[in-house]
């Protein structure tokens, strides 16, 4: 395990102690989740080094790196799915209609190919390789290992995503400056993190399934990411809300705290969160944050 002695954003090492839970995905081990007191950020620590985080994947229910169908949540995850699909790519479409883009985390493929079949020149980063070979498999895209993005030249990317993946990543600061590097002036960064300001996280508290420990490291709130990325010289022109992650995030957290996915109280409670944040500041279960470099 690592201990991290300082916040991730403002580097203060004044911690308080946020939150207990467990992996009740996996292993049962307990985690804790920390709050910084100067800042606010929340973040897992401590957390297993980048060599041991591996196991907590190892999953055929981690779903973005199998795939996998069977079962309730998995099949209404693939339905979800194929819809945000959709609705990603008209987003992606509005500040761009062609170009290059690079969906970093890009797991089994299904975005970047629905991104090539409307005209884009896509590549792909995926760590896991099981997800990566059934993403050149399956739709023949262009997947490299999270060593290669080191491989790509300054200014090569129109779009640059990350869906639900800037929480999962190690070595937060160099990732970001290789993305300020790699994205075209004029060009836009797309980020999907879960919002643990949500009505469903303070609904489940500990058992809340996108606080996801210790797979998650980071769990920004709206924010976190203004004051994260502003250091990187990108600046946030949209938020856009992910309505259907109240849903499945409830859905798991029933789960997680009754031992049964309990589908009404799983499909109130996703109602619930959504209706509440419309008042509330866009305080949405996940988040998209649409950015730009500031640099011309």
């Amino acid at each position: 395990m690592i201990y991290l002695d300082k916040c991730p954003i403002c580097k203060a090492k004044q911690t308080e102690e946020f939150l207990q839970l467990k992996d009740y995905f996996l292993t049962q081990e307990d985690f804790s989740i920390v709050k910084c007191k100067i800042c606010g950020f929340r973040f897992t620590n401590p957390i297993p080094t980048e060599e041991a985080i591996g196991g907590y994947y190892h999953s055929e229910e981690y779903i973005s790196h199998s795939n996998a169908k069977k079962g309730l949540i998995n099949s209404i995850y693939q339905i979800v799915r194929n819809y945000s699909i959709d609705k990603k790519v008209l987003l992606v479409k509005d500040y761009k209609l062609q170009g290059k883009v690079l969906d970093i985390g890009c797991g089994t493929g299904e975005f970047l190919n629905a991104l090539s079949k409307n005209g884009f020149d896509t590549k792909g980063i995926e760590p896991n390789e099981s997800a990566r070979n059934q993403a050149i498999k399956n739709y023949n895209l262009i997947v490299n290992e999270e060593k290669e993005i080191h491989n790509f030249q300054s200014g090569s990317f129109d779009i640059i995503t990350m869906w639900h993946v800037l929480e999962h990543v190690y070595r937060l600061e160099d990732r970001l400056e290789q993305i300020e590097n790699m994205i075209k002036p004029g060009g836009f960064l797309l980020v999907a993190v879960p919002n643990p300001d949500s009505w469903d996280a303070k609904k489940y508290k500990k058992y809340w399934a996108a606080y996801d420990a210790p797979r998650h490291l980071y769990h920004f709130g709206q924010t976190d990411i203004v004051n994260l990325l502003d250091r990187f010289s990108f600046e946030l022109i949209k938020t856009v809300p992910m309505k259907f992650d109240s849903y499945y995030v409830s859905l798991l957290s029933e789960k997680y705290k009754n031992g049964s996915s309990r589908i009404i109280p799983a499909l109130i409670n996703g109602f619930r969160s959504n209706f509440y944040a419309r008042n509330h500041q866009m305080s949405y279960s996940s988040l998209i944050y649409i950015l730009k470099p500031k640099k011309a």
